[in-house]
């Protein structure tokens, strides 16, 4: 037939030679395919879709049977834009858990690149591993003070050696045109001065939480990078974690009555007193800001509103060096508008626990691992008629740092502004500074009334 490839016909034994076959397929395939079923698809904006085969089969050696076309290739809605989804055919009945969306990568050329400055613990165990799933991010330069470390590390990402700076070089990172962004990954004492040496030097900030030692060093955060025309966002990775965005869901539909008391604690054992979180001047406290705040800023994240007044406790022990500068434990209460009361702890000297139980007028929503990078759990209970139904919801999880990362990254893309911006930082800085005021005279302490629900975030993310 013209303008397609004859395909070889049988030997005397009936069979077809390995090379025969395959130079007849590939000639099919190049000839008919490509002229005929890829310029269809061009047309229709859909992959090529070849029928399943029905003949034209041959009989190999061993006796399978070997179709003469290629694979079947279901049908599917391919968008043109990078970041919507592709569409593939359905499969799955409405009675399994149905898939998301199919993963939507931009092109590594089009991505928001990140300068992580501070090589320790959280950015070698968590941050850099991290980029391997994100859609929007790539990490492109690095700032260290152990050259050592930083080469390695550099050479293990594929990160430039011209793309490597240590704290006295730092401010060259404004001569970098691939970093957008500038993660702080340091001690607290130190997120203030990078930070607004990194809205100067032109680039977005990404900073860890707490977001720095004290509400001024905050607000001097949030002056700089409004002065440099530079967003700043604090990295709050529980809020856009999938498990806790649920709770916070259910709660503002009241899908068991209204919130009425909240459980919430945050612990893990300490060993090194040599560590800079043991250090007042650098952790600026002890296990409230580092751990703590998760129970603070988690709480306030679910209810979706602010503490009107706090009533805390701290305590350590004297004969034990891990805590001659900062808290071993810290308990407080929190008093809600609504009349939510919030009941918190942490500790840093106990075996690792990391829960919240939310108590409803009509059920309760508990999650273990709540504030863990991985692992949570979540039970819900209510009643129902003569028995009560304890439910296990099973949500597909994301990894955090990625899904904040990319948050970011979109909000740079799209000229947004982030969900956790520097004034979500300031409010729980100023909440805590309470907190030890409370601890410190021994009353409780009452905070400035704040109305509006979500006051202190940005618009809600896209997540998917």
């Amino acid at each position: 037939m013209k303008g397609r490839a004859e395909l070889a016909m049988p030997g005397p034994d009936g069979l077809i030679s390995r090379k025969s076959f395959l130079q007849a397929a590939g000639s099919a395939v190049a000839a008919g395919v490509a002229t005929g079923m890829v310029a269809s698809c061009q047309t229709q904006g859909q992959s090529p879709t070849y029928p399943v085969p029905t003949s034209g089969t041959y009989k190999a050696p061993t006796g399978q049977q070997v179709p003469s076309s290629p694979p079947y290739s279901p049908p599917a809605n391919v968008p043109a834009q990078s970041d919507t989804p592709i569409e593939l055919e359905a499969w799955k009945s409405d009675a399994d858990r149905q898939s998301g969306p199919v993963p939507t990568p931009l092109p590594n050329d089009e991505r928001v690149g990140y300068a992580l400055v501070g090589l320790g613990h959280l950015t070698l165990e968590e941050l850099l591993p991290a980029f391997g799933a994100c859609k929007k991010s790539k990490p492109v330069a690095l700032v260290s003070g152990n050259p050592e470390k930083l080469q390695k590390v550099a050479r293990q990402y594929g990160i430039k050696p011209e793309s490597c700076y240590s704290y006295d070089t730092y401010d060259k990172l404004k001569d970098n045109p691939e970093v957008q962004v500038i993660y702080i990954v340091l001690p607290n004492s130190m997120h203030a001065e990078y930070t607004i040496r990194g809205a100067q030097a032109g680039k977005h900030i990404l900073c860890e939480k707490p977001m720095a030692n004290s509400s001024a060093e905050c607000r001097a955060m949030i002056d700089a990078c409004q002065k440099a025309n530079r967003k700043l966002m604090i990295a709050y990775r529980i809020q856009y974690e999938p498990y806790n965005r649920y709770v916070r869901e259910q709660l503002q539909k009241n899908e068991f009555g209204k919130p009425k008391f909240v459980d919430a604690y945050n612990c893990q054992s300490s060993a090194n007193p040599n560590h800079w979180r043991h250090i007042k001047a650098l952790a600026g406290g002890g296990a409230l800001p580092d751990i703590g705040l998760y129970c603070l800023n988690t709480t306030r994240f679910i209810l979706g509103e602010e503490p009107t007044e706090v009533f805390a406790y701290t305590a350590s022990d004297p004969a034990n060096p891990l805590f001659k500068e900062v808290e071993e434990v810290c308990s407080w209460q929190m008093k809600f508008p609504s009349g939510v009361i919030a009941n918190c702890a942490t500790h840093y000297n106990v075996h690792d626990a990391r829960q919240y139980r939310v108590m409803t007028e009509r059920g309760w929503y508990e999650l273990g691992n709540a504030y863990a990078y991985e692992g949570q759990k979540l039970t819900t209970s209510r009643a129902d008629g003569p028995i009560v139904r304890q439910e296990n919801v099973s949500i597909t999880p994301k990894n955090q740092f990625a899904t904040e990362m990319d948050h970011f990254s979109d909000c740079i893309l799209k000229d947004k502004d982030p969900y956790t911006p520097g004034q979500e930082g300031l409010q729980d800085q100023q909440i805590m500074e309470a907190i030890y005021q409370s601890a410190r005279e021994g009353r409780p302490v009452k905070l400035p009334p704040v109305d509006q629900k979500d006051r202190f975030r940005g618009p809600e993310p896209n997540l998917t």
